[in-house]
Parts: C-alpha cells; structure tokens; sequence
C-alpha cells in the first residue's frame, strides 16, 4: 500500500536530511515514510543501533556512548549539523523522553533545524495523564475516573497515599512516562491492572522504595478487550490547522510488561464521531505538530473515553502511511516549504501488523472482525513497517523473520489464551 518512488515534484528535496532520535519500531517507520516519499536517507541517533534500524539502506546510524545521556544526544545532534550545514534538516523524536530531551534544549537546536514540537509548558501539561484528564473534561471529552497519586512528597515521614474509592480492579500507571523512564524496581510495568487495595498498597511501596517522585494515576477500569482500543494520529500546522486526522481499530495490543497497551496490530478505519472530538481538543489547547490518541470505546454507552495524547507520531505510525497519508509530507510541506495544505481524513481500509496473520487470527475472536481481516489479507490490503522493498538485504529479511519468531514467543509467554469473551 505504499508508494513505490518518490512522489512526483520532489526532486528538488535532495537537500531534505531527517534526523532522529531512538532506534524502535517508530522510529524506522518515519525514516521509510522519508524514503518513500523523498528517497532520502536519514540520520538515526541513539546508544545502540538495535534491531529495527539496524543494517538498513535508509538509515545512517551514529551513535553515543550513554544513549540515556542528554547532553550526549544533543552534543551528537549538533555535530550532524555541522557536517550536514548545508542541508534542511529536520529533528524528530518518538518516545515521550527524548521529545522532552528535545524540547528542553529547543534553543541550541533551532538555529539548525525544524523543531515541530510543542513548547514546552504545553507538552509538560498534555504529556501528564492527570493534567490531561482536566483538560478534556474540560473541553467535553469523556475520560476514565482518574485519581492521583503525587509522590512529591514521600520523603516526609508524615506522607501518606491519598484514599483511593474507584472500584478494583482499576488501572494504575505514571501520570509523565518520562518522570518514570529511570525508574527501577521488581515488577515493574508500564502500565498496572491492580486487584485488591493490598496490591494497590504494594505498588505504592515500590513506587516509594524505588524514589519515584513524580504522580501516578489511579483510573477506573472501562471494560472491554483490546478490540475496545482505538487510535488517532493527527498532524496540526503551524497556522493552526489540522491537515491530518487517521484513527485505527485496535485488534490486539502487546502484553509484555514493557510494552503492554502499544498496538500490535489495527485496522485503519474512519470514525468520525471520535476524530470530530479529538479535532476540538487540538484546536481547544492551541496545538501543534503531531499528536496520537489513545481512545476505549466503552461497550456500556457506547462513548470513547480518551484516555491520554503522546506529543508525538506514535510507536505504530506507519499505519497511516500504508494507507495512502505520508506522515513525512504534512510536515515537510508545512515546515520545511512553508505550504498549507489540504486537509486529508484518512479512509482507506488496512490491515497494520506486525504479527503473523496466523497468530492474530488466533486472538480476533470477533466473527465479524475476523472476516474483515481475512478479507484484507486475501486483498493484499497489509503493512507491516519493517517490510520495506527497498530496504529488503539478506541481514534485514532474517531480521524481520526472527521479529515474527520472536513474537510467537513472547505470546507463548505473556498472552493469556483468547476465551470466548476475549482475553
């Protein structure tokens, strides 16, 4: 589903250099959006060329000793800069830290590149869970009951929990993912499915062993599978429009401990009524750039619960590339050439994967899903980022053989076996 060469009119963007920080998933698909619509390559910065960048024909690997370390990023990106003076480089990032990292340091950056990310008083506000929550209320979103938990505080002997009344089990997690990326301790999770107040009163022990000191949030549990998960990626110009909206229905997500809640595969489906709410709140906090959505449809009321926006593209980006939207192109048109362009809501049927179809299959218990996704399958109507032709050397082809190997494992250890009523 995607573009073969690159788009006609953009031979003059040879001069085009992405740089980027981080080396997963994301990351690889935003450097094949670059590739497929301007053949150009791009510079990934990060401590370890891991597997999805790793012996790639579109992507240059430089690498720092610490890839935890700030400065080291920076110092690294700037020295891209100095080799590449001559180039319109742009500066991309796709974990929650390392866009903080970026904005942090907007003042050195800018003078050499495009820095499309929010300022920083409105990331630190959008980014916390808990501030989040607020905001869309405010604006007539729906979100889950959320009650916080602030760790400021934990070292005075007189600190105490807050009381927690949401009904067990309820959901628990870090209001900021980058307060808690340094975070250490046993059992640790990205996000925590608490059963009983003992459990609850266990992890905030950890939370306060491990010197957490930042806020976490205890929500009501919206129930419902992963086929309840919805997606939207959105790209907000710099004159305040919104020239991208996509959303996706999630099938099933990952459930390692470090991964638990990203999606594992969608199918891209147009749902108005969910990206009409999410347009108002870009347009209601005055955003700009990327941002990604994670949505629950609620089966009691049939409502979407918004639960967070990352100021970012989104881990599982490519899905709005595969179905005919470049990400590439709404940013480069509208911050390298300064164009407006037309607003595109995506509504082209795909199947996003990066399981075995069969493995899938397994889990989509949902006749009627089911049927859509073997009706996309037999289509050819699939993506999965990393199966990339033009990047497709022997090292690159046993990599993506082993990533499918590799989570047939991590199901086999991890998922719960699909019952019934789901899983």
């Amino acid at each position: 589903m995607s573009a073969a060469h690159t788009a006609p009119g953009t031979e003059g963007l040879r001069d085009l250099q992405p740089v980027m920080l981080g080396a997963d998933i994301g990351v690889y698909a935003l450097a094949r959006a670059f590739h497929e619509a301007y053949g150009v390559r791009s510079i990934v910065v990060s401590g370890a060329a891991l597997g999805p960048v790793a012996d790639s024909r579109i992507v240059d690997n430089r690498l720092v000793a610490d890839g935890h370390d700030p400065r080291q990023l920076v110092d690294a990106v700037l020295e891209v800069a100095r080799e590449h003076g001559g180039k319109r480089l742009v500066l991309l990032a796709n974990s929650d830290w390392l866009v903080r990292v970026v904005v942090q340091h907007r003042a050195e950056l800018e003078p050499h590149y495009v820095v499309p990310f929010l300022d920083e008083d409105l990331m630190d506000r959008l980014s916390d869970k808990a501030t989040f929550a607020e905001i869309a209320t405010d604006l007539g979103l729906a979100v889950p009951r959320t009650i916080v938990q602030d760790f400021a505080l934990a070292d005075d002997p007189a600190w105490a929990p807050v009381p927690v009344d949401v009904g067990y089990p309820l959901i628990a997690k870090a209001a900021s993912s980058a307060d808690y990326q340094e975070v250490e301790f046993p059992g640790k999770k990205k996000v925590f499915e608490i059963a009983s107040a003992d459990e609850l009163d266990a992890l905030w022990a950890s939370l306060k062993g491990a010197g957490f000191r930042g806020r976490f949030v205890v929500q009501e549990l919206v129930p419902g599978d992963d086929t309840q998960m919805r997606s939207i990626t959105a790209y907000v110009d710099s004159r305040g429009s919104i020239t991208l909206l996509a959303s996706a229905h999630v099938l099933l997500e990952e459930h390692t401990p470090s991964g638990l809640g990203n999606p594992a595969a969608m199918v891209v489906t147009r749902e108005q009524g969910m990206l009409d709410q999410a347009a108002a709140f870009l347009r209601g906090v005055g955003y700009v750039g990327f941002a990604n959505f994670d949505v629950k449809v609620d089966p009691r009321d049939g409502s979407f619960r918004f639960f967070e926006v990352n100021p970012r593209i989104g881990r599982n980006n490519y899905y709005v590339t595969a179905a005919g939207a470049n990400v590439a192109r709404f940013l480069v048109e509208d911050r390298v050439l300064d164009r407006a362009v037309e607003p595109v809501v995506v509504d082209t049927e795909v199947l996003y994967s990066i399981l075995p179809h069969r493995l899938l299959l397994k889990y989509v218990l949902d006749p009627a899903l089911a049927g859509k996704v073997r009706g996309l399958i037999r289509a050819g109507r699939v993506a999965h980022p990393l199966r990339y032709r033009r990047d497709a050397g022997l090292k690159r082809r046993w990599y993506v053989l082993a990533a499918g190997l590799n989570q047939v494992r991590k199901f086999r250890r991890y998922y719960p076996e699909p019952t019934s009523t789901g899983f």
